[in-house]
């Protein structure tokens, strides 16, 4: 039976999505037929898909509540994947809030909400001691990172030293007056020689891993475009790597995805610590995994044969 898949991308992601192409023929290898639409094209008839899968929809973030709602109205009418429950959930970082519940190790966070005075939600994270943190251990630093809670490709992440918070001051609170939530991370300087270990899994099972060098500088501008450019190279990760990454999977409300990336870095007693859980669109690096593409064609086909 011949099955229509939609692999999901946005207008000025087609061109940089470097999995697109090795995923469409391996799909049509197995007999799919294959649309590219955007997720916010208003003509596209997603009723007529077996199955959506989202894969560089890297533009949402300005418009969550509207990527949002086409999640919802998509999966109302054939298969999303990942599904929603898991979408919504991990669009939001407060997700480590979850894991860290689970047991799962993660980056130390401080999460900052609108309402919350800047200032003082910095002096009491770079002070430490009682409720200088929403999850993970407490640590010592000299460098942090603030982020949005809603984000992706680091855009609007930046790197301070500790002699530099009236500039972070300023970005926290450019992003709380907006509305948004945020976090205050110590930076750990491990992942400047070490840099980060990306574990891919497939159906729950893992399938390969990259190697990405440290994206943030001390000083650097905002991301401009869509994401920040990445050096990737391919990393056998380590037996502690594989197991924390298990064991964040196994904390995924609802089963194993279709897809998952397991970002981590070392902390600065060498242990593996989940930077983010990447469920939603993250670059699975197929160029890095030998038959990872043919691996992930075959799972999206068997969700569709076992709705059938």
């Amino acid at each position: 039976m011949e099955r229509t898949i939609a692999l999901v991308t946005a207008r000025e992601a087609r061109a940089l999505d470097e999995d697109l192409p090795p995923l469409v023929e391996a799909l049509q290898v197995l007999g799919a037929v294959i649309e590219t639409p955007c997720w916010d094209d208003p003509d596209f008839d997603w009723a007529r898909c077996d199955a959506v899968v989202i894969r560089s929809t890297w533009d949402y973030i300005d418009r969550i509540g509207q990527f949002l709602d086409w999640v919802d109205c998509t999966d109302a009418c054939t298969r999303l994947l990942n599904p929603p429950a898991v979408v919504r959930w991990n669009t939001d970082k407060h997700y480590l809030c979850d894991l860290a519940r689970a047991g799962v190790p993660v980056v130390p966070t401080r999460f900052a909400e609108s309402g919350e005075d800047p200032g003082a939600v910095l002096a009491g994270f770079l002070g430490g001691g009682a409720g200088a943190l929403s999850v993970g251990d407490d640590c010592r630093f000299d460098e942090f990172v603030i982020k949005p809670a809603v984000g992706a490709g680091s855009r609007d992440a930046a790197r301070y030293r500790r002699d530099e918070a009236p500039r972070a001051t300023d970005h926290l609170h450019r992003l709380l007056a907006a509305g948004r939530s945020a976090l205050l991370q110590p930076y750990l300087s491990r992942v400047d020689d070490a840099g980060e270990t990306a574990l891919i899994h497939i159906d729950g099972r893992f399938s390969h891993a990259i190697r990405k060098a440290a994206l943030l500088r001390l000083g650097g501008a905002f991301v401009a475009g869509l994401f920040a450019p990445e050096k990737i190279t391919a990393r056998q990760p380590g037996a502690d790597e594989l197991a924390v990454a298990s064991a964040a999977c196994a904390a995924i409300a609802g089963g194993p995805p279709l897809y998952a990336r397991i970002d981590l870095i070392r902390d600065d007693e060498d242990r593996p610590v989940v930077l983010e859980l990447e469920l939603v669109e993250p670059s699975l690096f197929f160029a890095f995994g030998p038959g990872s593409a043919r691996r992930f064609a075959e799972a999206i086909v068997a969700r569709c044969v076992g709705e059938s």
